[in-house]
């Protein structure tokens, strides 16, 4: 069978987009618990561009990743191991090479119970 009869596979980058904010979310749960501080859980946006045949991959991407963290933290961490675990979600699960991941921090928020322990 030729390559072209096998015919090829297509991922919405709506998908890619779920893959990488699980990606960000699994990066950042030791951290923090986004939901019990009353933050967003990431978000991601992806442009994905075919480029099939290359290294085996079936495309490239760009991936923007949204995040609201706990302060004070090591922010410069928590956005690289951000990086890095959405670059290697995607290209794990999906068989795209990560060009880029920009993550935007939209939000710091203090931990429960920290806001109140320094107003005493």
């Amino acid at each position: 069978m030729h390559s072209a009869e096998r015919g090829s596979t297509r991922i919405a980058d709506r998908v890619i987009a779920k893959i990488a904010s699980q990606a960000a979310r699994e990066a950042l749960r030791p951290a923090s618990d986004v939901r019990r501080a009353g933050g967003k859980p990431p978000h991601a946006a992806v442009a994905v561009r075919d480029r099939p045949g290359r290294d085996g991959l079936r495309g490239e991407a760009k991936v923007r990743v949204a995040v609201e963290l706990g302060y004070p933290s090591d922010i410069g961490a928590q956005c690289g191991a951000v990086r890095r675990q959405v670059s290697g979600r995607v290209r794990t699960l999906a068989g795209m090479d990560v060009r880029e991941v920009a993550v935007t921090v939209e939000r710091l928020y203090a931990p429960a119970g920290a806001a109140r322990g320094r107003a005493q």
